[in-house]
């Protein structure tokens, strides 16, 4: 069983600076003056006041971002010059680094260094990826059939609003953040009430770096105050949301009900890892491990929560896997001795014991976990599940907890079958030995990312993205930058050319 860390972590805290809006390359109140507490999951203690944007505020922002769009020089500089502001934003983000990895440890309970050594990291590799696209987004020239001669202009789609999770708050500002920049938009972050910190130091950063006033604009706030307003506003051309299905489902129909504007949801899963019998078990371990996320509390969209395994391994796995709990430390993020933090907020770490209530009632054997740690904080157990049922709620929703179910399967075909039976279709992961098998499961789970002998490998130049409920358009790639621009055709008559 998981252990609980009693030791007292010596890394200092670092001062919240920023606290206040942040409105056309200035920092502000809300104009209601009202504040809510942002809360350490550690123990439910108020970090900071943070100010609480409305949709008064919502729509001083889009001002600022419209007149920076339509008459400021972001847009209108070349793609080079762009680029260059943005490696500059990804330099003062990598010096900062340590700083804004605690913030978002303080916020979300994410264990400090893998902070610092991953999101960090990905989200200064994110610009310095987008800055270099900057200069290389051009259309086509086109044949016509007449004395005409047409070509393609793909031009920035204007004022972008962001609504972003806490999950990974530094990584996602930076993913949504790089490639509107480099397309020469302008736009409003509303990042998740429980974890603002971050966004509003990357914003401070941002203007340090030379992006222009209007450019990027930050509100604090509650989603169906401040993210209802940006969703639904008449002055945003485009919206892009990460975070649940439900959620993602009011962010669209608001903004067909409003002005239809663009809209792009990376949205829920419930991934699949299917272990054949021909992979060395002690990969499959690891590999199971890795892709549940225990690490990061099971807070990860792709998180690989839907283990199959099949029969010839199945007990030596559940033997395997079980004994990887007996040495987890369950405890303070800022520990360096700790493998597992508290989930985000108390009403997080409610429905995830509700689904363990869950799975308990409804039939399946609980292997190991399942229980609070601690008096303070929000602890929960690494948590494992046998004989679970695909129609049970633990195989269909999405926990967003330290929460395993595994099951057992006989052939190909019943893997298949099993790993398509859920809403989402967000990743999948598959371990073999076997070339054949590889490439046929892999061609056949409707899923927007696949790994194959290995779980979580993500990279700003690989598209991520899902099918089915898990949303629609790419986050990460050059895909990317599509999101965030508008093809123009312009057609012109030729007139004596020696060809057409």
């Amino acid at each position: 069983m998981a252990s609980e860390s009693n030791g007292v972590s010596k890394l200092k805290i670092p001062e919240v600076k920023f606290t206040k809006l942040f409105i056309n390359g200035h920092f502000v109140d809300s104009v209601s003056g009202k504040t809510f507490g942002t809360r350490d999951p550690r123990t439910g203690d108020v970090v900071a006041e943070v100010a609480e944007g409305d949709k008064e505020d919502v729509d001083i922002a889009v001002k600022a971002a419209r007149e920076a769009f339509d008459h400021g020089k972001w847009p209108r500089m070349s793609g080079f010059d762009r680029g260059r502001v943005i490696l500059k934003f990804a330099d003062l983000i990598e010096q900062h680094g340590e700083e804004i990895a605690m913030l978002d440890s303080i916020d979300s309970g994410k264990l400090v260094h893998l902070t610092k050594d991953f999101d960090i990291q990905f989200a200064t590799n994110c610009l310095r990826y987008y800055a270099g696209a900057a200069d290389k987004i051009h259309g086509e020239t086109l044949k016509c059939t007449g004395e005409f001669q047409a070509y393609t202009l793909k031009e920035p789609v204007g004022v972008v609003g962001h609504i972003i999770p806490w999950n990974f708050p530094t990584v996602l500002f930076a993913a949504k953040a790089a490639p509107t920049l480099a397309t020469g938009c302008t736009m409003i972050f509303k990042p998740a009430e429980q974890s603002p910190l971050s966004a509003l130091y990357l914003a401070h950063l941002a203007k340090e770096a030379g992006i222009p006033d209007g450019v990027i604009n930050v509100i604090t706030g509650y989603g169906p105050t401040a993210g209802a307003a940006i969703s639904s506003h008449m002055d945003v051309d485009a919206v892009s949301f990460t975070g649940s299905t439900e959620v993602g489902k009011l962010v669209m129909g608001a903004a067909a009900a409003s002005n239809l504007k663009t809209v792009s949801l990376e949205l829920g899963g419930k991934s699949p890892l299917v272990i054949f019998n021909d992979v060395d078990i002690n990969m499959a371990v690891q590999t199971a491990w890795q892709a549940t996320k225990i690490s990061v509390q099971g807070e990860v969209c792709i998180a690989g929560s839907r283990i199959y395994v099949q029969e010839g391994i199945y007990d030596e796995f559940l033997k395997r896997v079980t004994d990887n709990v007996k040495n987890w430390v369950v405890g303070d993020p800022f520990d360096p001795q700790v493998h597992q933090g508290p989930q985000v907020d108390k009403e997080q770490f409610d429905k995830v014991l509700r689904y363990i209530e869950s799975g308990k009632r409804e039939g399946a054997t609980l292997l190991t976990g399942g229980k609070a740690i601690g008096e303070k904080g929000y602890y929960i157990e690494p948590t494992i599940f046998t004989d679970v049922k695909e129609d049970m709620l633990i195989a269909q929703d999405e926990i967003f907890g330290p929460v395993m179910s595994i099951m057992k399967f006989k052939t190909i075909e019943e893997a298949i079958e099993k790993a398509n039976n859920t809403k989402y279709g967000l990743a999948a992961g598959i371990l073999t030995n076997d070339l054949n098998t590889a490439n046929r499961v892999s061609r056949s789970i409707r899923a927007g990312g696949i790994w194959i002998n290995c779980y979580l490998i993500t990279e700003s130049s690989i598209p991520f993205g899902g099918y089915k409920m898990s949303g629609f358009g790419m986050d990460s790639g050059l895909q990317a930058l599509e999101k965030y621009l508008k093809v123009k055709s312009v057609i012109t008559p030729i007139y004596n050319s020696p060809w057409l």
